[in-house]
């Protein structure tokens, strides 16, 4: 394999270190291990899958250290009927630094792969901005000659990359994981100040790179000067009152339009709330006109009875005096 020029991580193998890191070490002070499995192309490597390794090390010396190299052969075995597409590409550590054993445990893994990669996933990231570092040994040499050739790690850039069905599977993890209860507005403005938060944390390390390198505490590095030259000439000049006066009309139009879309979903929620409550009290309305409907005939046919009752009555009450008359009274014959 040649030497890789950067490395994509996608999100199968940061959900499996994770899975790893809280089964085995968590909340203790030890990393985890394991191995990575993913494709090489042009400088690019791409790293797909993961599986973890039995490991163990001395708190005391770092230098001593146990890797299961029985168990690492067998799971690759496994992976490899699943997907032959799949090869080592190097191993993980959760770091979060590198560590005395790192080149020896990379030594064993070019007996898997060429150019093996250290990828030094932080779990816990206590700055914002990605997780991974990666890095690759390589043989290096004193320009005085003084010394003999040793070893060193060469950072190489990184990246978050999915495919699309990861992608799909990421949105949907997402989504369970989202708070409903936080609105739009509100988690796009803690986007803006996270980023903004990373911003100044990368912007403190490059003063305190330079302000070593003015002291003389560093060696000067042209590259990372060069880079750094290429970022300040990338800068628009916020001098110009004209390209000052462009970038405050968009900001201020994407405000106003983020403005207005929560001022429209708060009327329309306002609008959904009394609506439920007319309809409720509509319905409450409906259901006791209905109740006094079913009582209302029941009255009515109570109310007859009653006057029926009075006029049998009645009827009964003229008709006594007028028999008693005929009994009582004298006939037609004057007896």
């Amino acid at each position: 394999m040649p030497v890789p020029e950067s490395a994509v991580v996608h999100p199968l193998v940061l959900l499996s270190v994770v899975d790893h890191y809280n089964r085995v070490a968590r909340d203790t002070k030890k990393r985890v291990v394991g191995l990575l499995l993913g494709e090489h192309s042009k400088g690019r490597v791409d790293i797909t899958n993961s599986f973890a390794v039995p490991y163990e090390e001395d708190d005391r010396d770092p230098s001593i250290w146990f890797l299961d190299h029985s168990y690492l052969e067998s799971m690759f075995q496994m992976f490899k009927k699943v997907n032959a597409r799949e090869k080592v590409v190097g191993w993980y550590s959760t770091g979060p630094r590198l560590r005395e054993a790192d080149q020896d445990i990379t030594e064993l893994m070019t007996n898997y792969c060429d150019t093996p990669l250290l990828v030094i996933c932080e779990v816990q990231p206590k700055e914002m901005g990605l997780p991974t570092t990666a890095y690759y040994a390589t043989d290096a040499i004193r320009e005085d000659g003084t010394q003999k050739s040793q070893k060193v790690f060469v950072n190489i850039p990184t990246e978050i990359g999915a495919t699309e069905a990861e992608e799909i599977g990421v949105e949907h993890l997402l989504r369970d994981v989202k708070d409903a209860t936080v609105s739009t507005l509100a988690a796009e403005v803690s986007t803006l100040a996270a980023g903004l938060s990373g911003l100044k944390s990368r912007l403190l390390q490059i003063q305190e790179y330079l302000s070593l390198v003015i002291g003389g505490k560093l060696p000067v590095n042209h590259d990372i000067l060069y880079q750094l030259q290429d970022v300040f000439n990338l800068l628009p000049n916020l001098g110009i009152e004209e390209l000052a006066r462009s970038f405050a009309v968009q900001s201020n139009d994407m405000m106003l339009a983020i403005y207005l879309a929560s001022l429209t979903r708060s009327v329309l929620a306002l609008h959904n709330l009394i609506d439920n409550k007319e309809q409720r009290v509509y319905r409450e309305k409906e259901a006791s006109k209905a109740t006094k409907e079913v009582k209302g005939p029941k009255g009515e046919q109570s109310s007859t009875d009653k006057k029926d009752d009075s006029s049998k009555k009645a009827d009964g009450g003229e008709a006594a005096p007028h028999s008693n008359g005929n009994i009582d009274g004298p006939d037609s014959n004057g007896k």
